[in-house]
């Protein structure tokens, strides 16, 4: 299983604005302990840009591009996610 350094980033954004409690240095400590990393490559950044418009949220963009191009399940409550040819495992 792996996570996207774009759901770091957004974490770190949500933690700074206050929408997530935890300190991101425990969160991305314990996630490189569960889980491997998955970093943001022109290819994922090409194919985000590519995709039709159904959801404006880059950082969900990004997420559906890399799940695509890497054969991957997203684990998300937002239905629009599911409008995208991707597997979604409900949260």
């Amino acid at each position: 299983m792996a996570v996207s350094a774009a759901s770091v980033w957004e974490m770190s954004i949500k933690q700074r604005a206050g929408k997530l409690r935890p300190p991101v240095q425990d969160v991305v400590g314990d996630l490189g302990r569960r889980f491997a990393p998955l970093p943001i490559t022109s290819e994922h950044a090409w194919a985000a840009g590519e995709l039709p418009l159904q959801h404006r949220d880059p950082f969900d963009r990004i997420l559906v591009a890399q799940a695509q191009l890497e054969g991957l399940t997203i684990v998300t409550r937002d239905p629009k996610i599911a409008e995208y040819r991707v597997a979604v495992l409900a949260a």
